[in-house]
């Protein structure tokens, strides 16, 4: 199935608008930053948090100029998050191309993260509405926090699965929580419908999140990163922390503390990487996945009415947890 085609068909003229306007956001008229700028446009990914926003407009209105700026803002701010983050993690690829600190170094990356934020932030400034606004602050503030849990989280040597749902709540969750928020919000939704649709967002991200890591347990010909990578990050993600609090094998919890030490090399992390598949990491975390999916799928059933919005939204979730990268 052609999830992807399903997925833009009631908006496909909006997002190719979103798409202009937000390539007009990335374009400066000289010098190193119109460099840089040029590079992170060839980095376009899906567009999976704009398409959302706009698919929560049309459910609950129609998609507006300030659903548009909202969509640009955000997904401005999400940009500047990954470039940012890439300089924390010490990454050299983003989307399969090189990063910007790779290219570049680490201080053009910071300076040029922090002008595309300022670029969202004053996209979003055009929408004129406070709510939206709060929403976007209120993201911002989350997100960082997110970032300090995750790695305030590696140095404690405490192996808990609500933790890691705490991390990814305050991430990923939160962007996808943020997207739905304020793409109803657009559309002069209620408070009411608002808060519905975040806990929507949230179950979406969990899902997201936790397919990602999942990737993370297989080959890079198959998933296209190496595996293990996140182990290499000092992560430990819910398959292995399944496998770790529910078998008990002290060599393993033995790699478990060389990973949160970062002095873990790529043998150990073969070896933990087997261990979590042999435990039935991979089951569990595909049955939490499952779990959120179903969550997600009795939302669009109660809440969405227009039929080409509810079949793009099924065929959303249905992909979030059927991609295979």
């Amino acid at each position: 199935m052609d999830y992807l085609s399903l997925i833009r068909k009631p908006i496909e003229g909006d997002l190719n608008r979103f798409i202009e306007l937000f390539n007009q956001n990335l374009v400066h008229d000289y010098g190193l930053l119109s460099d840089v700028l040029a590079h992170i446009r060839q980095q376009a990914g899906k567009r999976l948090r704009p398409i959302l926003m706009l698919l929560m407009a049309k459910n609950y209105g129609e998609i507006s100029d300030a659903t548009q700026y909202s969509a640009v803002g955000l997904e401005l701010i999400h940009t500047a998050s990954l470039i940012h983050d890439d300089v924390v993690d010490e990454s050299n690829e983003r989307r399969g191309q090189a990063s910007v600190n790779s290219i570049f170094n680490n201080k053009v990356a910071v300076l040029v993260g922090d002008y595309i934020v300022s670029t969202g932030l004053l996209n979003v400034s055009f929408t004129n509405n406070q709510r939206i606004i709060k929403y976007i602050a209120e993201l911002g503030r989350t997100l960082a926090a997110g970032e300090i849990l995750q790695l305030s989280n590696i140095n404690n040597q405490e192996i808990r699965e609500d933790v890691y749902f705490d991390v990814i709540k305050q991430k990923t969750a939160a962007l996808f929580e943020a997207c739905v928020a304020i793409g109803a919000a657009s559309a002069n939704a209620s408070n009411e419908e608002i808060e519905e649709v975040k806990k929507f967002g949230q179950n979406l991200g969990i899902m997201f999140q936790i397919r990602d890591d999942i990737f993370d347990y297989f080959t890079s010909k198959e998933i296209g990163k190496p595996t293990g990578n996140d182990m290499a990050e000092g992560k430990l993600t819910l398959p292995v922390i399944y496998a770790l609090n529910n078998t008990d094998f002290d060599s393993m919890n033995t790699l478990a503390k060389k990973v949160k030490a970062g002095t873990i090399n790529q043998d150990e992390i073969a070896v933990l990487v087997e261990f979590t598949k042999q435990s039935g990491g991979i089951e569990y975390a595909e049955k939490k996945m499952a779990e959120y999916h179903q969550l997600c799928l009795d939302f669009i059933e109660e809440k969405v009415k227009d039929k080409a919005v509810k079949e793009a939204l099924t065929a959303y979730v249905d992909y979030v947890i059927q991609r295979n990268y």
